[in-house]
């Protein structure tokens, strides 16, 4: 065997090690979004539409908060090749001081903003009244989940990845049961009681979509508290001494945090807005349009994972070769996780391609949705391509805690071509040349996007990859 392909074959290998139990963690909390939705859905349309709502927002916020701190995870990956443990434990301390704050942040905007927003939306009386108790009962959760968030990414960035798969079972574990107690109260319990309820029981009000917030924010707190303590007990924490003493916040450490971190919410937060603001310029295309477009972009969420997974993995391990001094490893760590995730994005189009019609017949039976559905899971097959090179190359550039640059890349390419670019596409298309493409073109949009932001961020790596050598001879 090749000694290079020997070498890619072994860093694939700790690569992969590092991935799966992220990819683990996104289903976990992909599933706990699952429950609230099918378990909210049996009450009827007002909770179902409360919930749907009252996720567009709180989603976005909370997936900012998770980019932030993420910039604790190649801050702690250099730290650890470099043998300076005790700045690991400042700067993690530092990370949870931030997570907290950002967490009561995130809930005082969920207390105060739903409202306005909703009127600003016209979403209707019954179910944007439902939606602004279910946000505002949620966001008792969200420092929980800060707490959770931090501590995930000083455990990744040791490269102890597997205790954010265990953790997302444990919410997973906590919120099912919560919502049934919470969303059904006492009465739907009954059913599943052998015999008579217990009088605490018995006496559970039925809280609907309140419930189902209240349930997740227990989830949050289930999970932020659980990762505590592993974190507190296992063995494999031993060397950094984590909670011996706790670090008071200090102004300039927290300032490094945020300095990588927030550029990296901002990128995120622009990501998911992209494709809530195309689900909001659909929605006047009809209702078999709009229809099409959940189902379709619903299916390619979970293929998603996985590159998205492999870019997570990626920062700590380069991140790991740049604290031990070693740019060299670095840079081919980088590339041969941007081959990694060419191979992944070649098996998700096969599964699309095999598997698309099938499983877009269990979300309808429909045969207008179903035709226009398959029609963008094929552009969506085009997109496997440029989507895995943008998030492998991303995950790269955070190991190099190169963050400014991967957001100003993606405000460009997101908004400024697949946004911007799909709603020409959609509206007017391109003059005399080609007539405007409805939803298409704004899936079209999305292709472009992923494509610019995969070339600029190839530049980038390839630049800031040999400067990091060429400095360190």
């Amino acid at each position: 065997m090749p000694p290079i392909l020997h070498r890619s074959l072994g860093e694939t290998r700790r690569l992969a090690l590092l991935a799966l139990p992220i990819l683990g963690a996104q289903f976990t909390q992909a599933g706990m979004g699952v429950a609230d939705v099918m378990m909210t859905g049996r009450l009827g349309a007002t909770d179902l539409a409360a919930v749907s709502v009252g996720s567009s927002l709180w989603m976005p916020l909370m997936l900012f908060m998770t980019g932030t701190l993420m910039g604790l995870t190649p801050v702690v990956g250099q730290l650890l090749g470099s043998g300076r443990m005790r700045a690991i434990r400042e700067r993690t301390h530092q990370g949870v001081w931030l997570a907290l704050g950002l967490g009561v942040l995130v809930a005082l905007a969920l207390w105060i903003l739903p409202a306005p927003l909703f009127r600003l939306m016209d979403v209707p009386g019954a179910a944007a009244d439902l939606g602004v108790d279910y946000l505002r009962a949620l966001g008792l959760g969200m420092p929980g989940m800060g707490l959770f968030l931090a501590l995930r990414a000083f455990s990744d960035g040791l490269g102890h990845t597997r205790p954010a798969l265990w953790i997302g079972l444990v919410g997973l574990g906590l919120n099912v049961p919560a919502n049934y107690l919470l969303i059904y109260g006492g009465p739907g319990l009954e059913a599943l009681w052998p015999g008579p309820l217990p009088a605490p029981l018995a006496g559970l009000p039925a809280l609907g979509a309140t419930g189902c917030g209240l349930a997740t924010a227990l989830a949050f707190w289930g999970m932020g508290l659980a990762m505590l303590l592993y974190t507190r007990r296992c063995r494999v924490y031993d060397t950094i001494a984590l909670w011996t003493r706790l670090t008071p916040p200090r102004p300039a450490l927290l300032g490094e945090l945020l300095y990588v971190g927030v550029p990296i919410g901002v990128a995120i937060f622009v990501e998911v807005t992209l494709f809530t603001l195309i689900a909001l310029l659909v929605a006047n295309l009809g209702e078999v349009t709009v229809a099409a477009h959940q189902v379709a972009l619903n299916l390619t969420s979970f293929v998603f994972m996985l590159p998205l997974s492999l870019g997570m993995a990626l920062t700590v391990r380069v991140s790991h070769a740049l604290g031990t001094e070693q740019p060299g490893t670095a840079r081919f760590v980088a590339w041969n996780g941007v081959l990694v995730s060419l191979l992944a994005a070649a098996c998700n189009a096969l599964v699309l391609t095999m598997w698309a019609a099938p499983v877009i017949g269990l979300y309808t039976h429909d045969p207008q949705v179903q035709q226009l559905a398959v029609s963008l899971i094929t552009l969506a097959i085009l997109f496997q391509i440029s989507d895995a090179l943008q998030l492998s190359m991303a995950g790269a550039l955070r190991g190099y805690k190169d963050t400014r640059v991967l957001m100003g890349i993606t405000l460009l390419a997101y908004w400024g071509v697949g946004l911007v670019g799909g709603h020409r596409l959609a509206t007017r298309g391109l003059g005399s040349l080609l007539p405007p493409l409805g939803v298409h073109g704004y899936w079209l949009g999305l292709i472009c996007g992923l494509t610019v932001a995969a070339l600029l961020l190839g530049v980038r790596l390839q630049r800031l990859s040999h400067r990091w050598q060429d400095a360190r001879g």
